[in-house]
């Protein structure tokens, strides 16, 4: 890497001692191959505090510097300035007094910034300094604002974005239809704001005389929009057509894929699937980040403990690992997670779904398809001729694939599957009913894994609440742990939703003991089994998540909503 002879900010950071030369060297350079700001490559990749980066700016430019947590962001001048120039320039207009427009930037070296607006709104331009990550925070809150209809869409560039189906058939906006451009940028913009918003599921849904799309985020679902019902039929045709769906085809679900290529490294899947209701096809999107199941063991929220039992089991050369939850507890994340560990070149591994929700390089997936005669229990039969070390099955739902996966497990593989129960020990007492032998699961099953999901309090605004002693006995807290830690509640902030952000697994993961074996060949209901559970040291749900509550991580009321007493 050739030396370049630093100036402007970059030179006042390391007269600071905030960088060392060759960082402040490396950071420009990356900066300017990624297109972006000094400023915001710094602070996005967190080698130097924002506020720290302003002040220096402030000093070195002259510039004044203004806290944009003091703004009303509900006063800030809209529609003056278009949401493409915004983005294009990360430029916040502040406000207005007469002929002069007072404007936010980080990046105090873009002198292009002011002849842009200049000349885009005929007012004279002011830059004043803010921070990078509260200036990214404003802009996003000032256009994604939740009552975003096809009519408030005038400045959004989504033309484009490119929509990958299931046949890999691309299209864009101008192959469309000219009476259907509105709805078809609807669509885009209401998938765009779902991945912006970091939402899980997104629902289109008609009713008789409305008609709504709500988001799923953080595990809450939210009205987003209320688009005119004489377009749920166009809607619902346009995203059947991008999921390479029959769009003849009203009175019977269909399931399909759609890939959004946002960039030319980065790009989103979504499960598609649709339903016939009363009033016409309503039609839910999964969003699948692939980057999900790169984030590591440690950002799951496994306790120590946990943690330990879950890596031990997976170097075990064979046994069985099930994870079991309700419909978008992070199951898939929690097995990916585990296998992502174990994809290294030396070990095949081969998974079986329905759909395959996360690409994986090296890793063999097969998405099965009944109605070709591809169940999980053929697909597992395949497996077994094909040397794996590794197999995964999306969900044992049968007895037959129940046995051949215990078969397999017990003939030197290892195997990770998920069961739809509620926790550890109705896992165990679910494969029996299901006619598994006693003694098959007792040899068979290593390690079980319940698991749910919780919302994290914004670190921004969490604020300590008084609970008395006699409450947090009654709520299962320990009584020797008492005083020793503070519980917080949601309060609510600039950066969060109603005082919670992002989510954080709970787990209850139990490994198979002698004294479980031997309970589980006697046929042990699943209170007996839960009981020696807790004999042998292992957390339930509740437990788990009350040291959640007591670490600061999430409140009690949270705890309450998504585990049971």
């Amino acid at each position: 890497m050739n030396d370049i002879a630093l100036s402007g900010l970059a030179k006042q950071l390391v007269l600071a001692e905030l960088l060392t030369e060759k960082s402040a060297q490396q950071a420009y350079q990356q900066a300017q191959r990624n297109r972006t700001s000094l400023v915001n490559h710094l602070v996005q990749n967190k080698l130097v505090k924002s506020r720290q980066v302003a002040e220096i700016a402030s000093e070195h430019f002259g510039m004044a510097l203004l806290d944009l947590n003091a703004l009303d962001k509900e006063a800030l001048p809209k529609g003056l300035v278009s949401e493409k120039l915004v983005r294009q320039h990360q430029v916040l207009p502040l406000w207005r007094r007469g002929n002069k427009l007072f404007i936010g930037v980080s990046d105090p070296s873009n002198h292009q910034v002011i002849n842009d607006i200049q000349f885009s709104t005929g007012l004279t331009t002011e830059a004043i300094l803010v921070e990078d990550d509260k200036l990214s925070d404003a802009i996003d809150k000032l256009f994604d604002s939740p009552s975003t209809g096809l009519e408030d869409m005038a400045d959004v560039d989504l033309d484009s974005v490119d929509i990958e189906s299931a046949d890999d058939r691309q299209e864009s906006m101008g192959g469309q239809d000219a009476d259907d451009a509105p709805v078809v940028r609807f669509v885009h913009k209401m998938l765009l704001d779902a991945i912006k918003s970091g939402s899980s599921d997104l629902h289109f849904e008609p009713y008789e005389k409305s008609y709504r799309v709500r988001m799923r985020t953080d595990g809450m679902l939210r009205e987003v929009a209320k688009p005119p019902i004489q377009l749920s039929g166009r809607i619902a045709a346009r995203l059947k057509v991008m999921a390479s769906l029959d769009i003849s085809e009203r009175r019977k679900p269909q399931d399909g894929r759609i890939k959004m290529r946002l960039s030319k490294s980065k790009s989103i899947d979504f499960r598609v699937n649709t339903l016939p209701t009363l009033w016409g096809e309503k039609v839910v999107i999964r969003i699948l980040d692939p980057s999900s199941a790169q984030m590591g063991i440690d950002a799951l929220g496994y306790e120590p403990a946990q943690k330990d039992l879950y890596m031990a089991a997976l170097k075990q050369p064979q046994g069985m690992i099930l994870v079991t939850g309700p419909t978008g507890s992070g199951k898939t994340v929690s097995l990916y997670t585990g296998l992502n560990i174990l994809n290294t070149v030396d070990i095949n591994i081969s998974t079986a779904e329905d759909p395959v929700e996360i690409n994986m390089e090296g890793i063999n997936q097969v998405n099965v398809n009944p109605r070709q005669g591809l169940d999980f229990a053929q697909a597992l039969r395949s497996f077994l001729r094909q040397d794996p070390d590794v197999i995964m099955v999306g969900e044992i739902r049968d007895l037959e694939t129940a046995e051949i996966a215990i078969k397999a497990a017990q003939t030197g593989h290892l195997v990770l599957s998920t069961l739809h129960t509620n926790s550890a020990a109705e896992t165990l007492t679910r494969l029996q009913n299901m006619g598994v032998q006693g003694f098959n699961i007792a040899t068979s099953v290593s390690l079980i894994i319940a698991q749910r999901l919780a919302r994290k309090l914004c670190s921004h605004c969490k604020k300590p609440i008084d609970i008395p002693r006699e409450a947090l006995i009654k709520e299962g807290f320990p009584e020797d742990r008492i005083g020793s830690f503070t519980i917080y509640e949601p309060v609510g902030c600039d950066h969060c939703n109603g005082g919670y952000k992002g989510r954080v697994g709970i787990y209850e993961v139990v490994k198979n003991t002698p004294a479980l074996q031997h309970l589980i060949m006697a046929e042990g209901n699943s209170l007996q089994i839960d009981s020696q559970m807790r004999k042998d040291g292992f957390d339930d749900l509740r437990t788990s998540g009350l040291h959640k509550a007591m670490q600061g991580i999430t409140s009690l009321e949270e705890i309450n909503r998504v585990t049971k007493d």
